[in-house]
């Protein structure tokens, strides 16, 4: 029987005059402790049940709706407000543990506030981090912790890495590829293409512009680059990658894009979103 439901049912015995203080005792444990003390312990126990009921059926239905497919999702409140954000390689069984029942007594107060939550389905862990992280940035959640955007000095990249490069990863649509450019200064810019190359003609131009433009203009205001490069120095250090400005023109670099997107080994890797 639930605390909750335990504390009801010896409030219907006690009739309108309850005894407070053998509530605490029998049903609490929480033994001597003066009658106002008591009957404030008792209510305060109840709105804590009354949450973990309402937190358990806003688990069931998130869970009940998630895919089992890797994503990264956002946890809200009531008030539409961001709480967390997070990946994973399974979004069902990743919400799952966060609605555990096991996890209710020690759960930090943000998650207990959480009735809602959204994902976005990817296609491959460098997308996940990424979008990961640009949430973060931008949605700047409670419980999340805050650490500011990714930093090349804070991560072990070989000097060589650090360099304008354009990387080809699987998209969660099967007839489509995640186009990623990352500046060595910085910048980062993601394009969804199809992989019959019919997109490459607006996506060219705009990955030359993101690499040449004398603008400099930042596409990605989280400047997750360093992000790439340490997926490039990690577990991404076989992906599919060319460099814009071994391209002697727009027309080479669509050319080569397409040659990647035809690549069907490209698009058989197993995603692991960690």
């Amino acid at each position: 029987m639930l605390l909750r439901d335990r504390l009801h049912a010896r409030l219907s015995e006690m009739g309108s005059r309850p005894d407070y203080q053998a509530l605490a005792t029998e049903v609490l444990g929480i033994a001597n402790a003066p009658p106002e003390l008591a009957r404030r312990l008792v209510a305060q126990a109840l709105v804590v049940e009354d949450r973990r009921e309402a937190w358990t059926a806003a688990g069931a239905r998130i869970v009940s709706g998630a895919p089992q497919t890797p994503g990264v999702y956002t946890l809200r409140d009531a008030e539409g407000r961001a709480l967390y954000v997070g990946k994973a390689v399974n979004l069902r069984r990743r919400l799952r543990a966060h609605f555990a029942g096991r996890r209710w007594r020690g759960l930090k107060a943000g998650f207990a506030r959480a009735v809602d939550a959204e994902w976005q389905e990817v296609g491959s862990e460098l997308e996940a981090l990424l979008l990961e992280a640009r949430l973060i940035h931008e949605l700047a959640p409670a419980v999340n912790v805050q650490t500011g955007a990714p930093a090349l000095d804070t991560r072990a990249i070989p000097s060589a890495l650090v360099r304008d490069v354009v990387i080809v990863v699987p998209s969660i649509e099967s007839d489509s590829a995640e186009l990623i450019g990352a500046r060595a200064d910085g910048d980062c810019l993601t394009l969804r293409t199809r992989r019959s190359g019919v997109d490459l003609i607006v996506h060219v131009p705009r990955i030359v512009r993101f690499f040449n433009s004398p603008l400099r203009r930042s596409f990605d205001r989280a400047r997750l680059a360093p992000i790439v490069f340490s997926s490039l120095a990690g577990r991404g250090r076989s992906a599919s990658r060319l460099d814009p400005h071994d391209a002697s023109s727009s027309r080479v670099l669509r050319s080569r894009l397409e040659a990647l997107l035809a690549d069907e080994s490209l698009f058989s890797e197993r995603i692991v979103v960690r």
